[in-house]
């Protein structure tokens, strides 16, 4: 569990008071990756969501941990960019994990090579984390992002908490400082499913950057666009349009916000319990109940839900659907 910050904002006056109402929501969808009977990715359904992800008007995210990114091989992540690229007609703008775990060599040479590679096919790249920097000091810490980034912008950075992957963890104050006065870094995504922490990154970005970028990445509280974050989320990628009208409605300042985002919360809720990971299988199964993959299997190497969570997500679904039906148009 993350250590909790402490904030300004833990007063139920402060919150509200932080409550931003019709602010245009800029967000993007981790996109699943699909896979194929016998266990291999399905780049023809792959490419489907990407599109259909656009087209809702969210930004697709590649190669991120909803896309299993830590289990690909470089090649595979290769072939992901390549394929966005495509399935966007080489015009559309998108986010691609820069991903070294497991690599052997200079970190800043490592993350420059992959930065390079998702330029190359038109993505912005976000900083993954990996187990190098754990054992790094605030001050080296930062400054191994201000190498990463020198001359390498624009791109973005990404806190991710250890229950999503082991690599992965929740900076202290001063790293968080450190990184939003790096000029090349636009933004981080957030994941540390506190939103306490989360509303703290918020105070400070409004204090010394505002126009910084910061995604939620709560799947836990995706309300906290209500507050001033934008969104990088895996959830999204089950109903992006549904994310996307929910997005609409805020903006125009329309009540409807919040059954929709309701109906969102209760699907992360059930989604993302316990062993956190495993939400990539709820999503397979999700999207095949959809009708919009054709099996629902996660990575091989991913964990898996219980074929019963599909009852539950079947509900859920047709709940999605009503709402769409009655206010997508």
């Amino acid at each position: 569990m993350a250590v909790r910050e402490s904030t300004s904002f833990e007063r139920v006056e402060d919150v509200i008071a932080r409550i931003k109402p019709r602010r245009k929501i800029e967000g993007h969808s981790a996109v699943l990756v699909p896979f194929t009977p016998s266990g291999s990715i399905d780049f023809d359904e792959f490419a489907q969501h990407v599109r259909r992800t656009a087209e809702a008007g969210l930004g697709p995210a590649v190669n991120m941990d909803t896309g299993y990114v830590n289990l690909l091989t470089d090649e595979e992540r290769r072939q992901i960019l390549a394929v966005t690229r495509e399935a966007l007609g080489g015009e559309g703008s998108f986010i691609a994990g820069a991903f070294i775990e497991g690599k052997e060599g200079d970190p800043v040479s490592l993350y420059r090579k992959e930065i390079d590679q998702i330029r190359a096919f038109g993505g912005t790249p976000i900083i993954f984390q990996c187990s190098a920097m754990k054992g790094l000091s605030p001050a080296e810490l930062v400054d191994l992002y201000r190498r990463v980034a020198k001359d390498n912008g624009p791109l973005f950075a990404f806190e991710l908490g250890e229950m999503f992957a082991p690599f992965g963890m929740i900076w202290s104050e001063e790293v968080a400082r450190g990184i939003m006065e790096i000029p090349e870094i636009a933004g981080f995504k957030h994941s540390s499913l506190d939103r306490m922490i989360e509303w703290s990154r918020l105070a400070l970005r409004d204090r010394i950057r505002p126009e910084f970028k910061i995604f939620t990445g709560n799947d836990l509280a995706i309300d906290m666009v209500m507050y001033g974050s934008d969104y990088l989320l895996g959830l999204s990628t089950f109903a992006p349009e549904l994310f996307a009208l929910r997005d609409r409605f805020w903006e125009q300042g329309d009540g409807r916000f919040y059954p929709v985002n309701d109906v969102l919360q209760y699907l992360g809720e059930f989604a993302f319990r316990h062993p956190t990971p495993a939400y990539k299988h709820s999503a397979a199964q999700f999207l095949h109940l959809r009708g919009w993959i054709s099996t629902d299997r996660a990575h091989p190497a991913s964990p898996t839900r219980p074929e019963s969570d599909k009852e539950i997500l079947r509900l859920i679904v047709e709940r999605v659907e009503r709402i769409l039906t009655a206010w997508g148009n």
